[in-house]
């Protein structure tokens, strides 16, 4: 019975031979011969065996696989610890899989290594990067990210000359720990922060290839002190001076992290209520009462208007969610400013509003729920976040509703108005990263080939 021969993968480029009469990729005017012997170990025409066999020739396209993934979702709280699955498979053409074994065939790779980007960016800045020249193992940043890197973690090597057969992969896990008072993921009306995890590698004789995945990262500074936090975490003479007990388990150690969502838990979860008594020139709008001033990212603020105590009619009403950026305008972007000196900007940008039209009521409600995709407040070298409510109260002098008496009334088809707005500061934390991956749908998985 005729035996077909494969052709070994130094005879042709990115591939192996088997089977009918086929031209080599990127060599099309080019004619490719196999020959294949009977058990007598006389030569057969391939023509003639194809023809007896139905066979084919198929050429084999090998490639590395390179898929990252993150462990435990696409969202972190600065300070926690960042875990990605690496993993390099030498596979074929996904047609071809399940065709045949080659496992004599081998693909090298001369290393990798993953590290952590954060890059700021500004409204006015270009794709331009000031040049520096460093003796250092860092990544090179590519053209296609906008912005500085303004923090950046050490590169950790994950390997150096791996050879995978084909067939097989090799599974590498990359560990990370981002410090506490790293700024948080934030796009702005003119700043941006953001983080990817570059993973480079590099085939024997080949260029350098690299993928980055993006995460967020969420802000734990503003709740306490770090360095106050960090000192009372690392205080070791209140556990020196506790009495020995032999039976008693052994007391964790609390880390700078977990003592702040403590403080987290207990800030967001106190009810204090504040009334607000809102008035204008002409008197007496209404009284509004917030129940608390501290809230997490997800939960709701509420509030309730009373409009019973008021002299002046109030139409309707409106709140709106904005956020504060402050500038610090010693960046290289505000240069024409002192370095002391502040710019505040809010453009009016809205997250959440809420609206009514209170003619007639003496009692209103506001609940408004706060987005789990924004950012909160932190305060960086170069910028600062705060969070308010804005208020807009449309009010009149004019006697709207008609008297008991009246049997038949028509609304009034022009009423002069008066609008009066107002702010309110509100404080909004972080929240636990796992609440804000159940509600949203993230890509924490990515796919590179290297051929």
């Amino acid at each position: 019975m005729p035996l077909p021969l494969a052709l070994p993968s130094s005879s042709l480029d990115s591939g192996f031979l088997c089977g009918s009469q086929r031209a080599a990729p990127a060599r099309a005017a080019v004619r490719v011969f196999c020959f294949v012997f009977d058990a007598q170990n006389s030569l057969v025409n391939i023509n003639d065996v194809c023809q007896c066999r139905n066979l084919k020739w198929t050429i084999y396209s090998t490639m590395i696989e390179l898929s990252a993934k993150l462990s435990t979702g696409t969202v972190y709280l600065a300070g926690e610890a960042i875990e990605c699955c690496i993993t390099f498979s030498h596979t074929t053409q996904p047609e071809h899989r399940n065709s045949q074994s080659h496992s004599d065939i081998l693909e090298n790779l001369a290393w990798a290594s993953a590290q952590i980007h954060c890059f700021y960016s500004t409204s006015g800045s270009s794709g331009e990067k000031t040049p520096t020249v460093e003796k250092t193992t860092s990544l090179e940043v590519t053209s296609c990210d906008i912005g500085d890197v303004v923090f950046n973690t050490k590169p950790k090597i994950l390997f150096c000359d791996l050879t995978i057969p084909l067939g097989d992969s090799k599974t590498f896990w990359y560990r990370e720990s981002l410090p506490i008072e790293a700024p948080p993921s934030y796009r702005g009306t003119s700043v941006k922060y953001s983080y990817k995890i570059t993973i480079a590698t590099q085939k024997v004789n080949s260029h350098i290839k690299m993928v980055r995945i993006p995460f967020r990262v969420l802000p734990i500074s503003p709740i306490v002190n770090m360095q106050d936090l960090a000192n009372l975490c690392g205080n070791e003479t209140t556990e020196e001076l506790q009495p020995t007990n032999p039976f008693s388990e052994e007391r964790k150690v609390e880390t700078p992290l977990s003592m702040a969502l403590q403080v987290l838990q207990n800030l967001t979860a106190r009810r204090s209520p504040n009334s607000y008594m809102i008035t204008n020139t002409r008197g007496k709008v209404g009284r509004f009462c917030l129940f608390k001033s501290a809230y997490k990212l997800g939960e709701d603020i509420v509030g309730t208007f009373d409009f019973s105590v008021g002299t002046v009619t109030c139409m309707q009403v409106s709140v709106s969610l904005q956020p504060e950026e402050i500038l610090n305008t010693s960046s290289p972007a505000k240069v024409t400013k002192t370095p002391t000196s502040k710019d505040t900007s809010s453009r009016s940008m809205t997250v959440a509003r809420y609206h009514e039209v209170t003619v007639g009521l003496t009692h209103s409600q506001l609940i408004l729920a706060i987005p789990l995709h924004i950012t909160p407040a932190f305060e960086a070298e170069q910028v600062s976040l705060r969070w308010r409510l804005h208020f807009e109260f449309v009010t009149t002098n004019e006697k709207l509703l008609p008297n008991t008496e009246d049997s038949n009334w028509n609304a009034p088809l022009n009423v002069p108005i008066e609008t009066m707005v107002w702010n309110l500061p509100v404080k909004i934390y972080s929240t636990l990263p796992k609440q804000i991956t159940q509600h949203t749908v993230g890509m924490d998985a990515y796919t590179m080939y290297l051929k």
